[in-house]
């Protein structure tokens, strides 16, 4: 790795190589009076935004049809995003971490004796587990200290002692609970195991408690050097039943240690003791562009802060484009476990958007609060009142929103984990759109938020690149699309962002008491008025 002198100066060459090519890539200058939420809104422009969703495709286009961390298209779009920013006056710093990289490239699974043989369907029957092993392996199932009974409590695979010397060479039947997936595969193959097959738990009611009975997609946290598959609590159970069970498993897949990087900005004026931290994720998953996913979130945060870097707030605002977030949010956790205490205690809050632009979209509002009841419990304390300056924005634009849940599937986890308080938005990923959604955005009922989630198809040509060409004609004949992506939520949502960051920017005394600076603020708003008084 070259050293960081080195890596900024080549990102600036790179980022100005790249501008050069794209003409859309090229940011408007930012006005030294984009200093309140109203200015700052009207100068954060849909076609801003667009342009570098433009140059994330090309790079993705050039770099093997993806953004994906740990490979040459997050590198270039590292360095994109670092050199505009650099060149727009903030302090930039790359922050180098290694990760543990998968790439899945093909597997299979089948049952060979006793009759009759089957081919099990991927994603349906069976998954393969994130870094798995690479490999063709044949061999007899051997159950590993399996509880069958309800209500069938489960350490199988978590202690080297449940192996015996008659799973070597054999592919080992794990069962879900009480220790990592990793930690049970890892055993597995330290006795000699060729392969593993890890069941669900099928503890608690099966309908209430389907997660654990149904097949899930599990990951091992980091490399193992044997294929490894997960089935449902049923299909591991007939297995288990199944005397002189003969399986193949095949997996192809690249399995190893990498590094990847965070790109985070600062401005140079404002509090350090009281910083407001916005974030989203730059990389993609390695087989797709992740143009909303989170192109979206990474495009909108890029241009509001080109737009904003003239402005002379009151609190520092540091912007961050996470790595590795496909990886189990490696780059947000590296950044929050590097900071210390002190560090924490000056952070007022933290933003997060990730998938802002879904085809099939809702208005999803990061639920501070858990006013709705569902799911994960509240932020940190300060999290509602971030809540309600998105509520609010909503609300002086007449637009329904939903309660999106903390579930820690992106980037704020670590942030709530340190007791941070956190709020964001989200437009809807895997998610079925409902009637009662449908009645508030229009839309497909019954399909994905995001039809194109986690698939090579999250691109400008998502039909071109595999997605639903019926389903992408009937939402392209009731909304605008950009490729994978809803233009009236981009430009809704941009303003949202953009109104969030720069109310904070000025003032956090309702998240977290800080008295507000003296000085004049141009209008920036005031975070205490986000209850029923509208911000623009």
């Amino acid at each position: 790795m070259v050293s960081r002198t080195v890596r900024r100066a080549l990102a600036g060459m790179a980022a100005a190589t790249l501008v050069g090519s794209l003409t859309l890539a090229n940011p408007a200058q930012a006005n030294p009076n984009n200093n309140s939420v109203r200015k700052l809104t009207k100068a954060v422009t849909l076609q801003g935004v667009l342009r570098h969703l433009d140059a994330f495709q090309e790079i993705a286009d050039t770099n093997g049809g993806n953004r994906g961390s740990g490979l040459p298209g997050y590198d270039a779009s590292a360095d994109y995003v670092a050199g505009l920013l650099e060149k727009a006056g903030y302090q930039v710093t790359r922050q180098p971490f290694d990760f543990a990289f998968f790439e899945e490239f093909g597997s299979s699974f089948s049952r060979l004796a006793p009759p009759p043989a089957r081919n099990y369907v991927d994603g349906t029957d069976y998954d393969l587990m994130d870094y798995s092993g690479s490999g063709d392996v044949t061999g007899l199932v051997a159950p590993v200290d399996l509880n069958l009974t309800p209500p069938r409590a489960s350490t199988s695979g978590c202690e080297a002692s449940d192996f015996t010397a008659a799973v070597a060479g054999k592919i080992a039947l794990l069962q879900r609970g009480t220790c990592p997936f990793g930690t049970k595969v890892a055993n597995a193959e330290a006795a000699g195991a060729i392969g593993a097959i890890v069941m669900n738990q099928g503890n608690g009611d099966p309908v209430a408690n389907a997660d654990r009975y149904d097949l899930f997609a599990g990951t091992l946290g980091a490399p193992v050097g044997i294929p490894a598959v997960s089935v449902s609590y049923s299909l591991g159970e007939q297995f288990a039943n199944t005397s002189g069970l003969q399986v193949r498993i095949t997996a192809d897949t690249t399995s190893e240690i990498r590094s990847t990087e965070n790109v985070i900005a600062e401005n140079t004026t404002g509090r350090t003791d009281n910083v407001v931290m916005a974030g989203a994720h730059l990389d993609s998953e390695p087989d797709t562009a992740g143009i909303n996913d989170n192109g979206s979130g990474s495009a909108a945060l890029l241009e509001i802060a080109l737009q904003m870097a003239k402005a002379k707030t009151n609190n520092q605002v540091r912007f961050a484009w996470w790595g590795a977030e496909e990886a189990n949010l490696i780059g947000s956790t590296f950044y929050v476990n590097s900071l210390s205490e002190e560090q924490v205690a000056d952070i007022a809050l933290y933003l997060n958007f990730d998938m802002i632009a879904s085809p099939n979209y809702m208005f999803g509002v990061y639920d501070g609060d858990d006013s709705a009841g569902e799911g994960s419990g509240p932020g940190p304390a300060g999290s509602a009142q971030i809540e309600d300056v998105f509520e609010a924005f909503f609300g002086s634009r007449n637009l329904p929103t939903n309660a999106a849940d903390f579930t820690g599937r992106s980037d704020y986890g670590p942030f709530i984990g340190v007791g941070i308080p956190a709020g964001g938005l989200f437009t809807g990923a895997e998610g079925l759109k409902s009637a009662a959604d449908v009645a508030k955005y229009g839309g497909v009922q019954g399909e994905q938020y995001d039809p194109c989630y986690h698939e090579p198809c999250d691109s400008l040509d998502p039909v071109g690149d595999g997605g639903n060409a019926a389903l992408y004609a009937q939402l392209d004949g009731m909304y605008d699309l950009y490729g994978n992506i809803n233009t009236y939520a981009l430009d809704v949502n941009a303003d949202a962002v953009a109104t969030a960051i720069m109310t904070f920017a000025y003032d956090t005394s309702a998240v977290n008491g800080v008295p507000r600076s003296p000085g004049k603020s141009h209008g920036a708003g005031k975070s205490e008025d986000a209850h029923g008084k509208a911000l623009l």
